[in-house]
């Protein structure tokens, strides 16, 4: 008895290899010329680490250790960098919630007004700020202490929807000049100085 075999579709089979040739293990590509470089260069530097290791231990040791010396001063470096860009940081006199002295709201404005006269604007902001803040203490529309930060005021504070949105610019404007070190200029003094004295109109009641 004779087995005829059966003729395969030539659309199945297509289907079926294409099928197979999908499969991850079929998936292939050609690595990018760059990174072949550098792992070339790594593999040569551990040889030739290998060969330093062999043929002179102590100075295999001593490269050893430099480069270790080399990797705890950037870490160190790095680790000052960040803690000085988050801390909140004492410019040109202008004192920092932590240092704000306990004068009122009264002298902190004619502080302000003093500094902005004399075109000492980034001063200038801080200090109206802090009167601001300290003039919605007394409406209690917000709790004032020498610990929080202009951001925490912005969240806490009982305004309305226009006075939030008034306070969050003066914040973004506070960071912007007194801590991210921008120059301000009398315009921008004046703008800060006008949102600020709108404030206290948007004290919830």
């Amino acid at each position: 008895m004779s087995v005829v075999p059966q003729q395969v579709e030539p659309d199945s089979l297509r289907a079926a290899l294409q099928a197979v040739f999908r499969a991850r293990d079929y998936r292939w590509s050609e690595p990018s010329s760059t990174w072949l470089w550098l792992t070339e260069q790594w593999h040569r530097l551990l040889d030739w680490l290998e060969l330093l290791r062999v043929a002179s231990p102590a100075r295999y040791y001593l490269l050893v250790a430099a480069l270790t010396l080399v990797l705890l001063a950037m870490l160190t470096h790095v680790t000052w960098v960040v803690w000085r860009s988050l801390r909140p940081r004492e410019v040109s006199g202008v004192p920092t919630p932590e240092a704000a002295p306990p004068q009122g709201a009264a002298w902190h404005l004619a502080e302000a007004q003093r500094l902005g006269a004399a075109g000492r604007f980034a001063e200038a902001l801080a200090h109206r700020f802090l009167a601001a803040v300290l003039d919605l203490d007394g409406r209690r529309a917000l709790q004032f202490h020498p610990s929080k930060t202009p951001a925490e005021y912005a969240v806490e504070a009982r305004l309305d929807a226009l006075g939030r949105s008034e306070l969050a610019a003066l914040v973004a404007s506070l960071y912007r000049h007194v801590f991210g070190g921008m120059p301000c200029d009398a315009e921008a003094w004046q703008r800060f100085d006008a949102q600020a004295g709108r404030l206290e109109l948007h004290a919830a009641r």
